[in-house]
């Protein structure tokens, strides 16, 4: 979810909240809260496991391509 999304679904509830009353506002408050807490935790979770698919692709790339080289190279001493 992007933080426009976010920031409407927190002033939608904000707006349910001033309508509540006593305990029930206090409800809504901390369910606004842990929302946002697991919202925050898969945000961050996702950007970690994109970071991690790059670094990995990266590494595929990197070992390709010394693969490569290094065929190269013992393709050359061979015709010697």
């Amino acid at each position: 979810m992007d933080k426009p999304q976010i920031l409407s679904s927190f002033s939608f509830c904000l707006a349910l909240a001033g309508e509540k009353p006593g305990l029930e506002q206090d409800e809504v408050k901390l369910q606004i809260a842990s929302k946002q807490i697991v919202q925050t935790a898969i945000l961050r979770a996702v950007q970690q496991v994109s970071q991690e698919s790059q670094q990995k692709e990266k590494r595929t790339n990197t070992s390709t391509s010394l693969q490569l080289e290094r065929g190269k190279l013992t393709k050359k001493h061979e015709k010697k």
